[in-house]
C-alpha cells in the first residue's frame, strides 16, 4: 500500500484520524506527488535522503500542535504565583520548599496550586503540572 492509500484509508475508516499528524517520508520528490500528499491532508512531505534533525523537528512541532489543541480548547490565564508554584512543583519541590523559595506560607502556596488546578480542570497537583508543561505554560 502506498502512503497515499494509507492516508486515504485511515481518514475514511475513522474520521478522528483527520487530526492525526501525518508526515510523508518518501523517495518521490516530484511536485505532483507532494501536492497530492498535501491535498490528502498530510502535514508535511519529507524527501530522502533524510536529515534526521529536520525530521525530528517536524515531528516535535506536529505533536506539540496536537497537544495544544487537545489540552487547550480555551485560553487559560494563570497568575504569576500560580505559574511559579507549578514550575517549582515540576522541579520536584514540596509546598513547604516552594513556600521558602517564594517567601510565602505553605497555605498560600497550596492556595495558588488549588487555583491553578481548578483553572486547568484537573483533579491533582501532578495532573496540573503535566498539563501546564504539555501546554507550555511552564518550563520544568
Amino acid at each position: 500500500m502506498t502512503g497515499f492509500e494509507v492516508l486515504e484509508r485511515l481518514t475514511a475508516i475513522a474520521p478522528r484520524f483527520r487530526d492525526m499528524p501525518f508526515v510523508f517520508l518518501t523517495a518521490l520528490t516530484d511536485r505532483d506527488n507532494e501536492l497530492k500528499g498535501r491535498q490528502l491532508g498530510a502535514d508535511d512531505y519529507v524527501s530522502k535522503p533524510i536529515d534526521f534533525e529536520v525530521l525530528a523537528t517536524i515531528i516535535n512541532a506536529r505533536l506539540a500542535r496536537v497537544a495544544r489543541m487537545e489540552v487547550w480548547p480555551r485560553a487559560i490565564e494563570l497568575s504569576e504565583r500560580e505559574i511559579a508554584a507549578l514550575t517549582w512543583s515540576a522541579r520536584g519541590k514540596t509546598s513547604d520548599e516552594i513556600a521558602t523559595i517564594l517567601g510565602l506560607s505553605k497555605r498560600t502556596v497550596d492556595f495558588h496550586m488549588d487555583n491553578a488546578r481548578t483553572k486547568l480542570g484537573v483533579a491533582t497537583r501532578t495532573q496540573a503540572v503535566v498539563k501546564a508543561v504539555t501546554g507550555r505554560l511552564i518550563e520544568p
